[in-house]
């Protein structure tokens, strides 16, 4: 069920015998594309690694995901479209060029990048995607790359936040994009579509 103010979130469980033990955002988001090109099943993922895991609060305890005990999380993944190429990500979209000169995009279904909590409002399993869309001078880069770590660099002018379901973004020219830290290829077309509970994980 989508995160409600006030209501608690997923259930123990652990992760099942059948589940599948990942250590990185990429790895989930290859489990999620496969599914979805096959038209199969997710099955239940135990994180030990990523930026999901780290947004959720995992510790990287393989023993902890088996026991009983740990939480199962239902979170929402997200369906984008690159132009005309579909995929899906579980973590992040980022479209930028080097040193984050120019415009850029950073789609969030979770809060941390790295050691970065870019996306500080953003929780993957409230049924929406966080857009920061920006474009800020080098003077603006500096600053804001210092207080990312604790994630507030945000409100800032130079950077617009959108919470949407579903969101289309157009870009004056092609950016490099990246799903969950892998490279995706340019794109001038960004459209993006939350699927609320998609996937169960355990951390």
């Amino acid at each position: 069920m989508t995160v409600r103010k006030g209501q608690a979130w997923g259930s123990a469980g652990g992760l099942p015998d059948d589940g599948i033990v990942v250590g990185t955002d990429a790895e989930v988001r290859a489990l999620v594309e496969t599914a979805r090109r096959s038209a199969r099943e997710l099955p239940i993922v135990g994180l030990l690694g990523g930026d999901l895991c780290a947004s959720l609060g995992g510790t990287g305890d393989e023993r902890r995901i088996r026991s009983p005990t740990a939480p199962r999380l239902p979170i929402d993944v997200v369906e984008v479209t690159l132009d005309d190429r579909r995929h899906w990500f579980v973590a992040h979209l980022v479209a930028r060029r080097r040193l984050w000169s120019g415009r850029f995009v950073v789609a969030a279904n979770a809060e941390r990048l790295g050691a970065w909590k870019v996306a500080p409002r953003a929780h993957p399993g409230d049924g929406l995607v966080d857009v920061l869309d920006g474009r800020l001078g080098l003077d603006d880069r500096l600053k804001a790359r210092r207080r990312l770590p604790a994630g507030d660099h945000l409100p800032h002018p130079g950077i617009s936040v959108t919470r949407a379901a579903a969101l289309r973004i157009e870009l004056d020219r092609p950016l490099p994009v990246r799903l969950d830290g892998q490279a995706a290829g340019p794109a001038t077309r960004i459209e993006l579509r939350v699927e609320p509970d998609a996937l169960i994980v355990v951390v």
